[in-house]
């Protein structure tokens, strides 16, 4: 099956979507109050409702609802391999057990490191070395985003009729209005631009003084909706309100994407009860914060129900990346953490719940990866995917929902040319094919190879919870061979990375050092550039939002080239003027 491709005949939706509204002369209040209200609760019967969505824009309901599925995708912040029930965790997770038991658990599942590189990949279907984003995260006072040039999953989607939304948590920049998500393809836009911020006031420091609001509803800081809510219960109530304002016979997009359980350590007092026995204090916040996430998820399921949309619904969960076991996130048995490319890291709890699916209460073992979404929801939604756009994603609904190979055989983890060098690498260690000082992580069929310098690797045991914080002594320490920055591990048989093999298997390390290579060459520069003063919250209304603007002296430099162009082409035909003024738009739309 060729990367991207659709394993059935696609067709564009006929028509277009047109937003409606019909539940908002309710006051939040009421949402509040009620979790949700049905329509048959307005005291609305089906013709009645019928009639109120047909005076608000929206066609009545003709023949039976769209083939195209609603899709959910639910993206966690920092959630532990280990933190769901079904892995075995000491956390209860009875929602989120009771989807994945009903649907598909994946269990051969990939996602990047870190928050923004995992997100890019989801939205673009694209590796980061494909997209420039390739080292860390897009930091606050970066002028940066993901580039524009890239199409994104939710303007796909709009192309064939889907209504877009995005709840939760962007990160992916934001420094001019061209990156916000409603540039990107949503509809709407509810939640925070940055990485993180405290749960309950939106606010956020990246440095000493440098602190700012981030809590935005489309394109402005959305002071009104700051009443202190916890922002899982606040984005899921948003969630509530989307679907009940929108007609279940069109399709809709909604990407939720939660800020918990990433640090800040926060939760509301009520879900401390069952975990007042966990000494470990960050353990103990982080359980309170993934149960509520977990009644967070009940409640939108709920909503999905009680609105229609739920047995035509395909519902994705997902975490970013591996959890962080000094911020109270477990991956145990897996080695390494957040921020490494230790299956730690980069292996996530992930499932797919939906009335669609044909093998129900099944775990798929074939190799997935995040990037995979992209082609596979787009093929679902009876899209197109333009024949030059070159994704790193492969379409696998077949593989979930079916049981069959996956045609997914190898996974760039990543390549990061700027990160801090492994001082023992050499082109020598990499047998004059990859320079070993470079770190990088690959993966081919049963093969992982990783290079430079991975990141930190010992195996947290839950055992570590138990006292003051996961410490040192706790750990399972790891004995570094002097000038190592070459491993190899089957991770089929070795999922724990306990056992290198790059020393019997020399021939392997080569073959998986070439493709990285060849990976290599396809690699577009590092975007990462240096922070701008200009993007203090301080000069912005005291708000963290886009900053960028041209700078004066050049806009009057181009307007007095204007001048003298116009002076200078006065006698010149009219079609001649359009193509210069065309041009002229176009040099300033490649700009920045």
């Amino acid at each position: 099956m060729a990367r991207g491709g659709c394993s059935w005949p696609r067709c564009l939706c006929k028509g277009k979507m047109v937003g409606v509204g019909v539940l908002a002369g309710i006051s939040v209040l009421s949402i509040l109050t009620y979790g949700y209200l049905a329509w048959d609760s307005l005291g609305l019967g089906l013709g009645e409702t019928e009639a109120a969505r047909a005076g608000l824009g929206e066609e009545p309901g003709v023949g039976a609802p769209s083939s195209q599925p609603h899709i959910i995708f639910i993206l966690a912040d920092d959630q532990g391999f280990r933190d769901v029930g079904y892995h075995g965790s000491e956390i209860r997770t009875p929602t989120l057990d009771k989807l994945a038991a009903e649907g598909v658990k994946l269990e051969n599942y990939y996602v990047q490191p870190m928050c923004t590189p995992s997100r890019s990949q989801f939205i673009t279907g694209k590796y980061q070395i494909h997209t420039g984003l390739q080292h860390s995260i897009i930091r606050p006072t970066q002028p940066n985003c993901l580039p524009l040039d890239n199409v994104t999953l939710p303007q796909k989607l709009k192309e064939v009729g889907y209504s877009t939304h995005m709840v939760g948590k962007w990160h992916l920049g934001f420094y001019r209005r061209e990156c916000m998500p409603t540039q990107r393809g949503f509809d709407t836009f509810f939640g925070s631009l940055l990485g993180s911020g405290d749960y309950y006031t939106h606010f956020k420091c990246d440095s000493p003084g440098i602190c700012g609001y981030d809590l935005y509803e489309n394109d402005n800081a959305a002071w009104d909706h700051d009443n202190g809510i916890y922002s899982t219960q606040m984005y899921t109530q948003k969630v509530q309100q989307i679907l009940a304002s929108h007609n279940p016979r069109r399709p809709i997009f909604l990407y939720i994407a939660y800020q918990a359980v990433h640090s800040p350590l926060q939760a509301p007092g009520k879900y401390f009860e069952h975990y007042r026995s966990i000494n470990n204090i960050n353990r103990r916040r982080y359980a309170a914060m993934l149960a509520c996430l977990d009644e967070a998820i009940n409640n939108v399921t709920l909503a999905l129900k009680q609105y229609g949309y739920y047995e035509n619904s395909i519902i994705i969960y997902s975490s970013d990346n591996g959890g962080q076991p000094m911020a109270g996130g477990s991956n145990w048995p897996l080695r390494g953490s957040k921020g490494t490319y230790w299956e730690g890291g980069i292996r996530a709890v992930g499932f797919v719940h939906s009335p669609l699916l044909k093998n129900k209460g099944s775990v798929c073992k074939e190799l997935v990866h995040i990037t995979d979404w992209f082609p596979t929801l787009i093929t679902l939604a009876e899209g197109q995917i333009d024949e030059d756009i070159q994704l790193d994603g492969y379409d696998i609904w077949e593989t979930i929902s079916e049981g069959r190979r996956s045609p997914r055989v190898d996974i760039l983890h990543n390549i990061d040319p700027i990160y801090t060098k492994a001082k023992n690498g050499s082109w020598a260690a990499g047998y004059g094919i990859w320079n070993t000082a470079i770190q990088s992580a690959i993966r081919v069929n049963h093969w992982k190879l990783l290079t430079g310098n991975p990141g930190y690797s010992d195996w947290v045991p839950p055992q570590a919870f138990s006292n003051a914080g996961p410490n040192r002594w706790h750990n399972e320490r790891v004995s570094w061979s002097a000038g190592k920055t070459v491993w190899l591990f089957n991770i089929t048989a070795d999922p724990y990375e306990r056992v290198d093999l790059s020393a019997r298997y020399p021939d392997v390390v080569k073959q998986l050092l070439r493709r990285l290579s060849q990976f290599n060459k396809t690699a577009v520069p590092v975007r990462y550039p240096p922070k701008d003063p200009r993007s203090n919250p301080k000069l912005n209304g005291g708000v963290w939002g886009p900053w960028f603007k041209e700078d004066e002296k050049k806009k009057k430099a181009d307007k007095s080239k204007g001048v003298n162009k116009q002076k200078k082409n006065k006698n010149k035909k009219k079609t001649n003027q359009k193509k210069g003024q065309s041009l002229h738009c176009r040099s300033h739309l490649a700009g920045g």
